[in-house]
């Protein structure tokens, strides 16, 4: 299930005022079937939503969780999988996984307001974290949660770790320590925001692939024949641009931004770059030959920006693996 159906499905737990337990992957080692921070529900009727990678590993928290739901607490298991379960749920080889079961109670308000909290990043796909405690005692109350950003606390309890304090803040799911306290520190919209400035057709093929792969994509051009549903029916956001000397105008960019500039001439490329050099943006990439951006380069450098500014760039834009066809060329940027 996917992670925003599954917090989705959460919400309209909690709502019916339903109990259940939520099994996390802490840490796995070796080939274990799911990644740290993979998430499954299990009801009081056993059954499940999500998974945790199947076969005797899902049916062992399956019982754990049943348990959980009538001591209404929190606990955390070791599960070695021997090349036997591996092969059962199509690896290669074993591993190790830490599993916390948690109770989660439908009546408590605060779950509700958490989860829909989370919900509600995902959708706008604002940057944040969700921040799990630890049991320390093995088997305990529900540990206590919070959604927080680089701004502070969205939802959440005293005592968790502050995100403004971790430099680089984590992109992926990790433990931390902090006042002799452990800590799961999840980003939420990891995958980032692309923004692919030009609508044509390399565009085209480029938004359905970043998508694929887990950003969150708009596109931008200033026209409307190009920038619209027909073209980009599944694209999550279209933007219709006045002008392109104000393509940046209202976004809010920071390293998780990803910008590529596929626009249908070099000038408009060059506008659009003019704008990027003085962003927050983590990633700008130009498509185009070396003598084309080279020319850009000069241009620009006449207006006071210079190598330091040019380094941020990821120009010709794409790995080098011979793609001619917009096809190709969208893979080669992906």
């Amino acid at each position: 299930m996917h992670t925003m159906n599954l917090f989705q499905s959460i919400v309209d737990l909690l709502k019916s005022r339903e109990n259940f337990a939520l099994a996390t992957i802490l840490t796995r080692s070796g080939s274990a079937p799911r990644a740290v921070g993979t998430r499954m529900v299990v009801r009081s009727d056993r059954s499940i939503l999500g998974t945790v990678g199947g076969g005797s590993l899902e049916a062992q928290v399956q019982k754990l969780a049943a348990q959980v739901l009538l001591d209404r607490n929190t606990i955390l298991r070791e599960f070695d999988l021997t090349a036997e379960d591996a092969s059962n749920m199509g690896m290669i080889c074993g591993g190790d996984l830490q599993v916390m079961i948690q109770f989660v109670d439908a009546n408590d308000p605060s779950n509700l307001q958490l989860y829909e909290a989370i919900v509600n990043a995902l959708k706008t796909r604002r940057r944040s974290w969700l921040i799990t405690g630890i049991p320390t005692n093995g088997s305990e109350a529900s540990p206590g949660q919070s959604l927080a950003t680089k701004d502070g606390f969205v939802v959440g309890r005293t005592g968790a770790p502050d995100i403004t304090s971790l430099t680089p803040a984590p992109l992926q799911p990790q433990l931390i320590r902090q006042n002799g306290s452990e800590y799961l520190l999840e980003p939420l919209c990891s995958g980032g925001i692309v923004y692919i400035f030009g609508a044509g057709h390399i565009s085209q093929k480029l938004a359905p692939l970043t998508q694929l792969v887990g950003f969150h994509t708009v596109v931008l051009d200033d026209r409307p024949e190009f920038a619209n549903r027909r073209h980009f029916e599944a694209t999550d956001e279209i933007i219709v641009l006045h002008s392109f000397e104000s393509a940046l105008e209202g976004l809010e960019l920071d390293d998780a931004s990803y910008l590529v500039l596929v626009t249908r001439g070099h000038a408009h490329d060059k506008t659009v770059l003019r704008q990027a050099l003085g962003s927050g943006a983590g990633y700008i990439g130009m498509i185009g030959s070396r003598r084309k951006r080279d020319g850009i380069y000069r241009d620009l450098a006449s207006e006071g920006f210079d190598a330091s500014h040019f380094s941020r760039v990821h120009s010709p834009i794409g790995l080098e693996i011979g793609g001619e066809t917009p096809e190709e060329i969208a893979v080669s940027i992906v």
